[in-house]
């Protein structure tokens, strides 16, 4: 099971063209939630009494299983999706499966895998650890790891892979994968986390601390190949191959608005806004466009903050969106203990938040006593 430290931390009824307002605690819109936790894949129904259904059940409890954490990132198709796989770590090391997933309820999904990312990693092997995910308009994914969570210079890595994502897969034992050609973008991250991409292929990377703490904005062109002509010309210094150039830019400053440390992002339908956690402040805030500060949609009681009991409205991690605009995110519950500062033991939680007339409500717990819930994904039931 993973183990998450301080940096890491630092339907609507129709009836004709008419749509019955919501009942208290609903969406107009149903989906099913998706998040990994105790290295389960659990999926939720999205509205009271949020049905609850694991998917993949974690290796250690299933011989057939799969160890799923991180982001959950799915493709235009609706069913094939990206999770952190970390399956046997640390041998071999993490990395990120494609998933395809079948059925439309909860308590009827299935997920078999199809295929395995499987970077090298920087100096932070022993505990680098997978997270984000993104996808480009044209198929190509990018992914991010955490890199050093407590100190030292930034080794997270965002990197992009080209498809078929699914090239040479073998479910052997030994956890043997075949190669998928990527390329490295970035190598100097500073504890990275959750990934968003607009329309127009920008990228963009919550860093969680000094000395590159914010959110990070890379545009394009990014490499098409692992090869000088794909852009892909250098190497990192595990051998593996590195972008020629990078083109990035802070996009959102850490520090004002109580945004200590940016762990995730994700678009706001339809205003073209942003939501960015910060997990050990307990608090979402919403940015316009061009990445300056709207307002705060979540934050602790007053007098609330980390301590030896869980912030009670929540420490958001992973986020996540629906296409109704309800915003879901991964509470991993966040305490301060002899042993330091991390989730406690059962504490984390998946909630919701609903917007009425406009205005965020306060967070609705879907499930709670869960273990390290760390990323969040959005699954649309539909036919096919």
């Amino acid at each position: 099971m993973r183990k998450l430290t301080l940096a890491t931390v630092l339907a609507a009824v129709t009836v004709g063209l008419v749509a019955a307002p919501a009942l208290a605690g609903e969406s107009s819109k149903p989906v099913i939630v998706v998040n990994g936790q105790g290295n389960d894949l659990d999926a939720y129904a999205s509205n009271p009494p949020f049905k609850t259904q694991k998917v993949i059940t974690n290796r250690d409890a299933d011989p057939k299983g799969f160890d799923i954490n991180a982001q959950i990132c799915f493709f235009p198709d609706g069913r094939t999706f990206i999770a952190g796989e970390d399956t046997g770590q640390p041998d071999p090391v993490q990395g990120w499966g494609i998933f395809r997933m079948k059925g439309n309820q909860v308590g009827k999904l299935a997920a078999k895998q199809t295929g395995k990312l499987q970077p090298t990693y920087q100096g932070s092997t022993d505990n680098a650890e997978n997270y984000g995910c993104g996808i480009l308009s044209d198929g190509r994914v990018v992914t991010t790891d955490i890199g050093n969570q407590a100190a030292g210079d930034g080794d997270g890595q965002l990197i992009v892979w080209f498809p078929p994502l699914t090239k040479g897969f073998k479910t052997l034992k030994d956890g043997t994968v075949g190669t998928v050609p990527h390329c490295k973008i970035d190598t100097t991250i500073a504890t990275a986390g959750g990934i968003a991409v607009d329309e127009d292929d920008n990228v963009y990377v919550a860093s969680a601390r000094p000395p590159t703490s914010g959110v990070w904005k890379y545009g394009g062109p990014f490499p098409t190949s692992p090869t000088a002509s794909g852009g892909c010309g250098q190497t990192d210094g595990t051998g593996a191959p590195l972008a020629d150039t990078v083109n990035k830019e802070l996009f959102i400053a850490a520090g004002d608005n109580a945004l200590v440390s940016p762990n995730a992002i994700v678009a706001a339908p339809d205003s073209g806004n942003w939501y960015v956690s910060s997990v050990f402040t307990g608090v979402i805030n919403e940015y316009s466009p061009d990445g300056a500060f709207v307002r705060t949609v979540l934050q602790p009681p007053p007098g609330e903050g980390p301590g030896p009991e869980p912030i009670s409205s929540g420490s958001p991690l992973g986020l996540g969106v629906a296409p109704d605009g309800t915003l879901y995110f991964a509470d991993i519950g966040i305490v301060i203990s002899d042993d330091g500062v991390g989730p406690g033991d059962g504490t984390g939680a998946v909630r919701k938040i609903r917007f009425v007339d406009g205005q965020p409500q306060p967070p609705e717990t879907m499930a709670d006593g869960l273990a390290f819930p760390d990323g969040i994904g959005i699954f649309v039931p539909r036919k096919g």
